[in-house]
């Protein structure tokens, strides 16, 4: 996959936060601290995340892209 972010760093699934139509899931990152981003539970069920998941997060501008290979 291709993509025009030039940001990455791997992370681990610490949390999801389901609500209605989004959620919030959130990353611990190599440098000890925390992301999160927040996508449809489509994207979410898509992506097939779970807590412990190992995953690439591309950063661009205030959008953070959670890839899952």
């Amino acid at each position: 996959m291709k993509y025009g972010a030039r940001n990455q760093v791997t992370g681990k699934v610490v949390d999801i936060q389901k609500g209605g139509l989004m959620c919030k899931v959130k990353f611990e990152i190599p440098e000890k601290s925390k992301m999160c981003s927040v996508m449809t539970i489509e994207s979410l069920e898509d992506l097939d995340l779970k807590q412990g998941d190992n995953v690439q997060l591309i950063v661009k501008a205030i959008h953070v892209l959670v890839i899952k290979e």
